[in-house]
């Protein structure tokens, strides 16, 4: 198994630490630079191998834009690849749209349970998901990949994959940094950033 993992570019629902989750904010102009730079780092990785990947992307604009401006930074037509739901970013419920901050201030009941156990919290909403729930959804993905994979997906789920694959333990995934401008390598269940 080979899988070059990018995060979505930022958004200005990133620059505004907002709770982003499954609602379709497009990338702005820093997502779009890193987008292609991640692209162009790909390139300069495989060379003309990079046309024997499959490509795939979770269906939510901000990731099918980063898709598409990194293939045209390989030099691929932008439209060479596939959606899978599965790849989605973690529901947040309710609280999306809300920083942290503005979460506290409403209900810090909440916000305190949120960070006594991130991985399985899940915030109010019909339907709002836990990261171990996002986790199912991930390891279904990760289960069915069967070729080179070049991904673009979220946050959460690259946080998932580290827990999947026994890189960190679950709080640990939860709470780790995910990079916008960088790609991450899994290859034989090693995992590890480029």
């Amino acid at each position: 198994m080979l899988i070059y993992m990018i995060r979505h570019g930022q958004t200005d629902w990133n620059a505004q630490i907002r709770l982003q989750g499954q609602k379709d904010i497009p990338l702005n102009d820093t997502g779009r630079r890193q987008a292609s730079g991640n692209g162009r780092a790909l390139l300069a990785l495989l060379g003309k191998d990079v046309e024997n990947f499959d490509f795939v992307a979770s269906p939510l604009h901000r990731t099918r834009e980063t898709m598409e401006l990194a293939r045209e930074a390989m030099g691929l037509s932008r439209s060479g690849y596939r959606t899978d739901e599965r790849l989605k970013e973690v529901s947040f419920g309710d609280w999306e749209g809300y920083t942290l901050a503005e979460l506290e201030r409403e209900m810090p009941e909440r916000v305190a349970e949120r960070e006594l156990s991130k991985w399985d919290f899940m915030p109010p909403g019909p339907d709002a998901e836990s990261y171990e729930i996002l986790s199912w959804r991930a390891g279904a993905w990760l289960a069915s990949v069967s070729a080179p994979t070049i991904c673009v997906s979220h946050g959460g789920v690259i946080r998932t994959l580290f827990k999947l694959l026994g890189a960190m333990d679950a709080e640990e995934a939860a709470l780790g940094a995910i990079p916008q401008d960088r790609i991450l390598k899994i290859e034989n269940g090693a995992i590890g950033w480029l």
